[in-house]
């Protein structure tokens, strides 16, 4: 073999070898650099979603006090029980401002929400078997530790629904009406707490039978508003902190007894 087919032999030899150490050594790290490069670029995004996630958590805490203020400002329209003292003030005061004459307040079954819904009724066991206990509705197990006169409102709130008495010239019983509707004031997505919240259902006026024209006697059919009983006014948390995830919140209200 002449010295120039030697060396052309000697090039593919190296060329061959060259594209096996490609193939086999340099092609799979290649492939692994590449992959890791794509693992980079996803921990990367990751990293910059949790640091996210910690910037909004750092800036909850901060707020967290004044969060806490606001629900138990707002507390005061929706407590956790029936709370009728502090009702009985709120009414006496706006009554005093209006210049009308406070009768009476009633706790009604007529006004507000609905009862709770009834269970499910289990099928007839048949003979022999072992009858099996009738399933309590979640309605009804909220309802059985609410204060009593209260239901499960439409919207899943509890209600207490009252009948209010009073005297008084139109103009006076107009100007209790402003008052009432002045304790719970929103704009916009802000909310101003100055009592409870009460809803007027119905309404009637006659003359003052103690009294001559143009004295009027008023009574209001009304509602008040609680919080879920297993959640209460701050849903478990206390000023330090929110509730534990885990925990179960305890509900503030046990019922009353008669």
């Amino acid at each position: 073999m002449s010295a120039r087919n030697k060396a052309i032999v000697a090039a593919l030899a190296v060329a061959a070898l060259g594209v096996a150490f490609w193939v086999l050594a340099l092609g799979p790290k290649r492939q692994e650099a590449s992959d890791l490069g794509v693992r980079i670029g996803e921990l990367k995004t990751s990293l910059a979603g949790h640091r996210q996630e910690v910037a909004a958590a750092l800036a909850a805490r901060e707020d967290f006090p004044t969060d806490y203020q606001q629900l138990v400002v707002l507390g005061k329209a929706v407590p956790g029980d029936d709370d009728t003292a502090s009702l009985l003030i709120q009414l006496n005061r706006i009554a005093g401002r209006a210049g009308v004459e406070f009768r009476d307040l009633e706790l009604s079954t007529a006004a507000g929400g609905g009862a709770p819904a009834p269970a499910p009724v289990a099928p007839a066991p048949s003979s022999g078997s072992v009858p099996a206990s009738t399933p309590i509705s979640p309605t009804e197990a909220a309802a059985s530790t609410l204060p009593l006169g209260a239901t499960i409102g439409p919207a899943g709130l509890a209600v207490m629904p009252y009948t209010l008495t009073f005297n008084g010239s139109f103009f006076e019983i107009a100007d209790f009406i402003k008052g009432l509707d002045s304790l719970v004031e929103a704009t916009n997505e802000n909310v101003a707490v100055d009592g409870r919240l009460v809803t007027v259902d119905a309404f009637s006026l006659s003359s003052d039978p103690n009294e001559t024209f143009p004295a009027l006697q008023a009574t209001f059919s009304v509602t008040t508003y609680l919080t879920p009983p297993d959640q209460g006014v701050t849903a478990g948390a206390t000023p330090i902190a929110p509730a534990p995830a885990t925990s179960t919140p305890v509900a503030t209200t046990t019922g009353g007894g008669p």
